[in-house]
């Protein structure tokens, strides 16, 4: 027996939605991520990795900081000669933090503030401190580690 007409579309439409819905999963998998939510993971490396230099020591100013954009790092030098990095992508919204003064990292977007010395909320909505990020100083230069 010959099998209806309207078999043929339903099975292509089937096979249409079908791969249409495997589609839309695996693009929410994706933006989701299958990482964990831990605060120390380390920023993106932007445009470079380990070992490329950033700054010279004498380009952060002591009490303050330097953002780098396309390292997704805030590099700071809370006191002369002592150097820390921090993720640059604020934990409130994922916006990139701003700049660097008045002894805090700054994030313009909710007004959130980090300390300079170990990356915690100072103020504003984030509910998370900034995490920690790795630098290699090394004869007056900070390079990614």
């Amino acid at each position: 027996m010959a099998e209806p007409a309207t078999t043929g579309r339903a099975t292509t439409r089937r096979c249409f939605l079908t791969a249409a819905g495997a589609a839309g999963l695996a693009a929410a998998l994706t933006a989701c991520g299958g990482g964990d939510d831990s605060s120390s993971a380390a920023p993106s490396q932007g445009g470079g990795g380990k070992g490329m230099e950033l700054a010279k020591t004498s380009d952060i100013p002591e009490g303050g900081g330097k953002v780098f954009k396309d390292h997704q790092i805030v590099v700071t030098q809370p006191k002369a000669g002592e150097f820390k990095a921090f993720s640059s992508v604020c934990p409130h919204a994922g916006n990139p933090v701003g700049d660097v003064s008045g002894g805090t990292i700054n994030c313009p977007f909710h007004g959130s503030k980090f300390s300079i010395t170990d990356g915690s909320v100072q103020a504003g909505p984030s509910p998370k401190p900034l995490p920690g990020a790795e630098i290699e100083v090394k004869g007056g230069t900070i390079s990614m580690a």
